[in-house]
This record gives structure tokens, sequence and C-alpha cells, in this order.
């Protein structure tokens, strides 16, 4: 009796001493390539509104999902002001030169941006270009011999692989934390053109454009975005392949911007009931629901209700497949498309055209005709737009966001230059109605906003809280 009580105890500790020594130990990985992960901190001095400068925000809630953007309070004071840097997040050295990669969402609205290494050395920084659509950012300081990344392959990841994390959580330089890589090829709502890895390593604000590491010690991604309704990290972070960041700042590094395809659809999801439909035995492809009147793809004869199945050779098995394949795809080449159409499979030719950068893009173009208008009870700041201006970007009505303070909003996913067509069933043209309908909805319920961003059209919903001040 007492053997048999022994033995599971014996063995309880043998299975759990094997256990403890397949652990990994990061401590080397963190030590040999943490010394190129970099702090990035930024002073915002000029925002004027009125001729009077917009002070900063003593301190953002730690709650708040945005608390590493950089945010400026609603109210003015006259008379110049310097502020004093606040950390936004952290990135990573790519080459011994001083070009260093990080998230766009950092850096973006700041006037000065400060880069502090590993060393304690503080260096001002240039942004060489940024890049909303894959929320990518490189920046170069004037150094030389600098410890460098090196760049994996997330090809190569596997999932329930380990990864780690280096940055600065809530400015608490180089932390460092770890976990395994949960999902790969993540489509996010609103993010089209990145592949996202998903962890459960955690990340918070301050995190963002930081490294992900696998354990050889290769960046395999940089740390971009993480689901939480706190603000704070909740189990799922996602990341950007560092393929994708690559090619990115390659463009950058070159022109300033990025050159994307594009052929002028719209698109949705190919599900099981609309295969079995259209007589596919499988549900893949990017079912076309509309258009561009005049576009590439009009042009080559694709139609409504087409169900793309391969792009330039490439196999669209999901409808987020798409922008991906088309926008790595260089602007006045030709590619073939092939397309499932009335029950057999059709092939077109097309003439890929270009997508507007970021820099050249209409929203980008938009100039604020007039000031705009104070902040509502959502922390947007509004302004119209021009008849010449819906006639570029053609649009009937609709607001251009030109400023987001902390709050609802700046949780939705709502982004500056972004265009809010409608309130819930209603269109938008003016400031003033648009305050009046959000005015009237009471503390607790939910609304919609139609949002149109570059060739994406979208509802977002938000719950308007109880602290909330109606004007």
């Amino acid at each position: 009796m007492f053997q048999l009580m022994i033995v599971p105890f014996v063995l309880f500790l043998s299975v759990n001493f094997a256990q403890a020594t397949t652990l990994p130990n990061f401590t080397g990985l963190v030590e040999k390539h943490g010394v190129a992960v970099v702090n990035i901190s930024a002073v915002q001095s000029s925002n004027m509104m009125n001729n009077q400068i917009i002070p900063e925000i003593p301190g953002i809630p730690e709650n708040s999902p945005f608390y590493d953007f950089f945010k400026r309070h609603i109210q003015p004071f006259p008379g110049p002001r310097k502020s004093e840097p606040k950390s936004l997040g952290s990135g990573f050295i790519i080459s011994s030169d001083g070009y260093i990669l990080t998230n766009a969402h950092v850096v973006e609205t700041a006037d000065e941006i400060t880069v502090k290494l590993n060393d304690k050395r503080e260096f001002v920084a240039e942004i060489i270009g940024t890049d909303r659509k894959t929320d990518i950012a490189l920046i170069k300081i004037n150094a030389t011999d600098l410890p460098e990344v090196t760049q994996g392959d997330p090809e190569n990841l596997k999932v329930g692989e380990w990864v780690i994390a280096i940055g600065s959580p809530f400015g608490f330089e180089h932390s460092v934390t770890a976990g395994i890589v949960s999902a790969k090829g993540r489509s996010l709502a609103q993010e089209n053109y990145v592949p996202f890895i998903q962890t459960d390593v955690a990340i918070n604000p301050g995190n963002s454009g930081g490294p992900l590491f696998n354990m050889k010690g290769e960046v395999v991604g940089i740390n971009s975005q993480i689901y939480s309704r706190t603000g704070g990290f909740m189990g799922l972070s996602f990341a950007i392949p560092i393929n994708v960041a690559t090619e990115i700042a390659d463009q950058l590094k070159i022109s300033g911007k990025v050159s994307r395809g594009r052929i002028g659809v719209m698109i949705q999801e190919v599900t099981k009931e609309l295969a079995d439909s259209f007589g596919l035995t499988d549900s893949k492809g990017a079912l076309v629901v509309s258009i561009e009147k005049e576009g590439p793809a009009e042009k080559a004869g694709v139609q409504a209700r087409d169900i793309i199945l391969k792009f330039d050779d490439k196999e669209v098995l999901t409808s987020s497949d798409l922008p991906r394949i088309v926008g790595n795809t260089k602007p006045g080449s030709k590619a073939t498309i092939q397309v499932w159409r009335d029950g057999t499979l059709k092939t077109v030719k097309v003439e890929v055209g270009e997508t507007p950068s970021d820099e050249t893009s209409e929203n980008r173009k938009l100039k604020q005709s007039k000031k705009p208008d104070t902040t509502n009870r959502l922390g947007l700041a509004l302004s119209e737009i021009t008849d010449e201006q819906k006639k570029q970007l053609e649009i009937a009505n609709g607001l251009l966001v030109e400023d987001i303070q902390p709050g609802i909003a700046s949780s939705s996913g709502i982004r500056i230059g972004d265009i809010i067509l409608g309130f819930n069933s209603k269109d938008v043209k003016s400031v003033v109605q648009f305050n009046g309908l959000l005015n009237q909805v009471k503390s607790g319920k939910n609304i919609a906003l139609l949002v149109k961003r570059g060739d994406i059209t979208t509802f977002i919903t938000m719950k308007l809280s109880d602290d909330d001040k109606e004007n």
C-alpha cells in the first residue's frame, strides 16, 4: 500500500521535472538582441487652434487603448509653450546607419521625435515616411555602428511556437514578455493589407512598434495592436509580419511613399451558402459586389457577382487575400484574373491601377477650408467637405475627421482623415446636423457611423458611455 502511494508521487515529480527542463530560457536572446530595441518619445509643441497652442493632457488614462498615441487637450491657452517629451512607443534598428522601424501611429502626429537607445544615448529622429494602411513608419537617426536586428521569415513560424516581445509598455523601457504564436494570417476589421501574426504575448500601450522575436533571435513581426475591452492586455495581440514591413520600408526609403496596385472592386467573403448558390464546391475566393466605373476591373471585363479565385496565378482563398495580392502588384503591370462566372471558369487580363498613397490620396489632400468644429462628445473634431472635394471623392455628402481626442471614438477604430458618410440610417451633411443627431442619443445607447477610408466603406459602431456630456 505504501509503495502504491509513493509511485504516483515519484512519477509526478518526474513529469514536472521533465516539463521544467523543456521550458525556454530567454536570457541570452534578450542580452544579444535587445540592444537594438529603442524607446520613442516626442514633443508636439506646434499644434495651433485660433492662433493658440493646444497644451498636452497631463496624463492619458492608462486604460485607454490609445494611451501610446500623442493626444492634445481640447482647451487652448494663449502664448508659446514647450511641451515635455512623452513616451509614445517602441521601435528597433534595422541598419547600423540609423534606420529604425516602428508603427505609423506612434510617430505621425509628432513634431519632434526622440529616440533613446539601450545605452541611454538620445537622438532626434527624422521621419523618412509613413504608411497608414499597414501602420508602418521608417525613421532615421544620425548615428553609425549601431546594433541591428536580424530579420527572420514569418512564413516559417509555427502556431504554438515561442516568441517574445521587447518594448516600453506604459513607458517602462526594455520590458520583456513572452508567449506563443496563437494564429497566423489573421485578418482584422479595417486592415486589408496585413496578414497579422496573433500571439498571447502580453502587449500593452507603449509596446507599439517594438519587435516580436522568435527563439533564434530573429525579428518576425512588429507589435501593432491588441484586442481589448479595457485598454490593457487581455490575451490577444497582433504583430505585422516583418516581410510586409520590410517591403513597405524599402519603398519609404526610396521615395518616402508606398505604391500599391488596385483594380477597383468591392468584394465580400464567400460563405458556404454563397458557394452553394453559385455552384462552387469550395467556399473560397472573393465575391465581387460592385465595380468602380471605368476602373481597371471594369475595363478588363470583370463583372459584379464574379468570384475571383486567382489573381496573377496566386490563389485567393479568402476575400482578405485579394487586397494584399493586388496591393503587392506593381501599378501599370498586366495581371491575369481567374473568375467563376455562371458556373464556369473564365480568365480576363487587367492592367493594374495605382492606389493613392497616404501622401497623395484625396483624403490627405483635404485642407481645412474652415477651422474644425470643437470636438463633440465622441471626441471628434469634424469639418465639412467642399463640393469640389466631394466630386473628387465621388461622394454626395460627408464630414472629414480632423482630430480625435481620447474617448469613445479613439477606441473605436476611427482615424484622422476618415470621411463620415452616415449616422445610423441618416446621411450626414453638416457638422451642426451631426452633433444634433449625436446629442439626441442617450448615454448607454449604440450608434453606427458609416465611414469611408480610401476605397473601403464600412460601419463602425460604438456605445455612448454614462460619462459623456451632451452638448
